[in-house]
């Protein structure tokens, strides 16, 4: 059986030894901190803690962006080794590592999976049940490591697998997760905020889930992915500029206008996911 290795044991990383581990491969982990390399043994999802990267046929680099940089630039990782990593941004990755000659097969995944806690303690071997995973491709990428990733992504059981160039995937994301972040990030900083006892639902709490972002690492996700995410940002700044000039005019037919064009437009999405 393949020597698998998972460096970084946060949430994802941890997940993906938990569900490897039950779907009965045999898991090390790298972690920076002594406690989740203890959690992560006394919860059963690793066997041992890593020593020597070159010893591992398979590693999964779970860390953020800057360290997963580091690890595909100047990682020492076994001849024919296949190396992923769960990075939020691809098109960068993909720069270093196609810039010179590597001893090691690359493909990029993204689970999309997570919840709004994180840490080793958030991680579970059931995280990524019928969760999408996007896989991407580059001229270089080698097909018979697309299926061997594939196999292990059964093993955890995701769901959906979507498989795109670096391009295509660091601009959905921006609009899809980025984005996304950095309204609810945005949003909570209304002064009215900490006054709302008694009057939130629903809305307010799907827009609050994500705010609580890791900045460090969201941070370094933004700048890797600064031109994409200023087009989403210039777009969504243009739509509520509308609203605004419709409502400070007074304008109720623009603004029911403006309204529609997103209902419609949600609408159309839902269809496309029933």
């Amino acid at each position: 059986m393949k020597k698998i290795a998972v460096i970084g044991l946060g949430i994802i990383g941890g997940s993906i030894c938990a569900s490897l581990t039950k779907a009965g491969y045999v898991v090390d982990g790298f972690g920076r901190s002594k406690e989740s390399i203890e959690y992560a043994l006394n919860a059963g999802y690793i066997r041992a803690q890593g020593a020597n990267l070159s010893e591992y046929d398979v590693v999964f680099i779970a860390v953020p962006p800057r360290a997963t940089i580091e690890y595909l630039d100047n990682g020492t990782f076994k001849d024919g080794a296949l190396v992923t990593d769960i990075c939020g941004i691809k098109s960068a990755l993909e720069e270093v590592v196609y810039a010179k000659p590597r001893n090691y097969r690359y493909v990029g995944i993204h689970p999309m999976a997570g919840k709004e806690t994180s840490g080793i303690a958030s991680a579970s071997p059931d995280l990524f049940n019928g969760a999408n995973l996007i896989i991407t491709h580059a001229k270089k990428t080698d097909e018979l490591s697309v299926q061997e990733i594939k196999e292990y992504a059964k093993a955890m059981r995701f769901g959906k697998i979507v498989e795109c160039t670096a391009e295509e995937h660091d601009a959905k994301i921006a609009l899809t997760s980025q984005l996304a972040h950095l309204v609810s990030n945005a949003y909570v900083k209304s002064p009215q905020v900490k006054n709302c006892d008694g009057f939130t639902g629903g809305s307010f709490q799907d827009m609050t889930r994500i705010a609580g972002v890791d900045e460090k690492m969201w941070t370094q996700l933004y700048m890797y992915n600064k031109s994409f995410i200023i087009t989403e940002l210039d777009g969504l700044i243009s739509h509520l500029t509308a609203y605004r000039n419709a409502i400070s005019a007074e304008d109720e037919q623009r603004l029911s206008d403006e309204l529609k064009a997103g209902r419609l437009i949600r609408e159309t999405i839902k269809r496309g996911n029933d």
